[in-house]
């Protein structure tokens, strides 16, 4: 079949977007790749569609959990065979998740970048028939970008183990260094950047500077019709700000991710289906949410990056009808900032501080623990220690980076369970046991294909079926468990820490400060270039375009400084069109200020009234307190 065919079979569209094809036929050739399309622009079908056409399995490495998992549930509906592997499940899970990539019909399979520096997953993935290697959110590889992460520095090794399979790396945001940087770590035999434009037309820039922010966040609702996204920086903001539109009886709601997942999903949508108008959230929201008729998106506080702040922007107006991405702005963001500058550079002792508590919190013991995850609650941690959260969560990221621990800050896993005997053994377990028997055949009927696989299990589900609470299924498949007739996994949502390492004492703690020198000076450049967005009075769109290497933009006539442009051309127009008119009504006679307001045709009574002030200012007309002449 070729890519078209699948196209229509599987996604049900005649044609590509822009730049899709030229990139499919440049991974089917067997070029690596590297695809810069904008938020929204089709960034998964550019490797699902080649993966589809070649023999064999697609790996895709990403970060985020939830975008991995809405994309294998996509392809699952489409009858197309999807796993995913992440930080959280249990060895076993993963080894029978990894069999069926090497033995089954699996068509992707994806991955997160901290489970590449498990022996086992490697190990595996040399024994399966690798079409393609995808690389999504391809700026963490780069220690220039604005979202670096050490475990990217990892997928290189899956070119060892499969030196001829080429790679698609892709990114919505990266500068002309960090695309260089990722073809080098992704070890490219040769340049090769497919990039669209970075303009969004249909975007009207906005930097609005306001002491009163609420107000205006008001002031932007009532005045764009459609539904829009307020980004915050804390997960208390989200809720205050909600709640501050509901009682301005605009209806709105909060997201952030320390909320559980089903009510996540369950605001997600509501939003989605226009039940909710506005959604205030942190930046945890938006990744993979293709709401095509978001008419603004409102930043509250200034962005951490202008690559973060064109992919958040760029949610609205998807629909290539008019949207507008507003910031408000005072001085006072530059002084928090500053302040924020300083938590997120720990000093070397309090990293090694944060890792000697973060050992005494696993209760590990001195060189023990590698390998072994857990669950890691940061605000009770940081209550427990008294630690500063922004602070410890940056001194985590260099820990990361210097490979003693690997962090992942939200992994959610719903609960999933095993059969693991066969069939007559839990056939003779029932008849010896009659007690257990309804709740088995329950299982069993619910929940096809587990003696072979994990499958998903929800208690609330399974107690409704069986007439029983939740906490006593939760009872009965531990006690199951301990018979040793399945492997019951309980849900979670935490972030979970993994000891690369095993615990070091501090004379073996090594953390590389001339590293942290220049994330220092990353985050600085970065920060600057947000503060000039936000304070230079030069065309919005050029500063962000230029800023993504695009120099020889053209002014988009839309944005805010570019409207003002044109009323202050309009108004020295006006200006230059009464002016002559009163020249010329007073070169032929003098006129008292009724005759000459009356005399003139152009201009509103304003603008005929500034002009002449300005006029007389300047000597050019005269008066004697009744007539005005030359």
């Amino acid at each position: 079949m070729t890519p078209r065919d699948i196209l229509k079979q599987y996604w049900g569209h005649d044609n590509f977007r822009p730049m899709q094809e030229e990139i499919i036929t440049s991974v089917l050739d067997g070029h690596d790749t590297l695809a810069l399309l904008p938020t929204g622009g089709g960034k998964s079908v550019c490797f699902q569609i080649p993966a589809l056409v070649k023999e064999g399995i697609c790996i895709v490495v990403s970060p985020l959990i939830a975008l991995m998992k809405d994309q294998v549930e996509s392809l699952k509906a489409k009858g197309i065979e999807a796993i995913t592997i992440v930080s959280g499940m249990g060895r076993r899970e993963v080894d029978i998740a990894l069999d069926n990539c090497i033995y089954g019909p699996t068509k992707f399979l994806y991955i997160s970048p901290e489970r590449l520096a498990s022996e086992l997953v490697r190990e595996r993935i040399k024994y399966m028939n690798v079409n393609l290697f995808a690389v999504d959110e391809a700026h963490c590889i780069s220690q220039w970008g604005y979202d670096f992460r050490p475990s990217y520095l990892k997928i290189a090794n899956l070119r060892e183990l499969h030196p001829k399979v080429s790679v698609l790396a892709l990114t919505a945001t990266a500068t002309a260094e960090v695309r260089e940087d990722i073809q080098e770590k992704l070890l490219f035999k040769e340049p090769n950047v497919y990039q669209k434009s970075f303009e969004r037309r249909n975007l009207r820039y906005v930097v609005q500077n306001t002491e009163n922010k609420l107000k205006k966040l008001l002031d932007v609702a009532n005045g764009i019709s459609g539904s829009g996204i307020v980004y915050v920086r804390s997960r208390k903001e989200t809720f205050e700000v909600a709640k501050f539109y509901n009682e301005n009886y605009i209806k709105a709601d909060y997201y952030h991710a320390g909320l559980p997942v089903d009510e996540r999903s369950a605001k997600q949508e509501a939003w989605k289906n226009n039940r909710t108008r506005i959604i205030v959230a942190t930046n945890a929201f938006g990744m993979g949410i293709d709401k095509p008729d978001v008419r603004f998106v409102i930043h509250k506080d200034i962005p951490e990056s202008l690559e973060a702040y064109y992919q958040e922007a760029g949610r609205g107006g998807r629909d290539e009808q008019r949207a507008y991405g507003v910031l408000l702005y005072n001085h006072i963001d530059r002084i928090k900032e500053e302040k924020k500058f300083q938590l997120n550079f720990p000093s070397v002792d309090e990293i090694k501080q944060t890792y000697h508590h973060l050992a005494n919190y696993c209760q590990l013991a001195y060189e023990a623990g590698e390998g072994a995850s857990f669950d890691l609650d940061l605000g009770e941690f940081c209550s427990r220690y008294k630690l500063d959260p922004i602070k410890t969560l940056n001194a985590l990221k260099f820990l990361e980076q210097d490979e003693y621990v690997s962090f992942n800050e939200s992994v959610y896993l719903p609960s999933r369970f095993r059969f693991e005997v066969l069939n007559e053994e839990l056939y003779n377990f029932q008849i010896q046991n009659p007690g257990w028997d309804a709740f088995i055949k329950t299982l069993l009927r619910s929940y096809g294909g587990s003696f072979e696989n994990y499958v998903r299990l929800k208690e609330f589900d399974l107690a409704r079926r069986t007439g029983m609470n939740t906490q006593q299924v939760i009872d009965g498949l531990k006690q199951l468990q301990d018979f040793k007739l399945l492997s019951y996994l309980p849900q979670t949502d935490k972030p979970q820490i993994t000891w690369l390492k095993a615990r070091q004492h501090s004379n073996n703690l090594y953390i590389n400060k001339a590293y942290i020198e220049q994330r220092k000076i990353t985050y600085r450049t970065k920060m600057e270039a947000v503060f000039a967005y936000a304070e230079h009075k030069r065309c919005r769109s050029q500063m962000l375009l230029s800023y993504f290497n695009e120099p020889n933009a053209i002014k988009c006539g839309v944005c805010d400084v570019c409207l003002e442009e044109r009323h202050k051309k309009n108004a020295d127009e006006i200006f230059d069109d009464i002016t002559n008119e009163i020249v010329q009504l007073l070169s032929t006679a003098n006129h008292t200020i009724d005759t000459l307001m009356t005399g003139l045709k152009l201009g509103t009574e304003k603008e005929k009234i500034t002009t002449i002030r300005l006029l007389l200012d300047a000597g050019k007309i005269k008066t004697d307190g009744e007539n005005y002449y030359l």
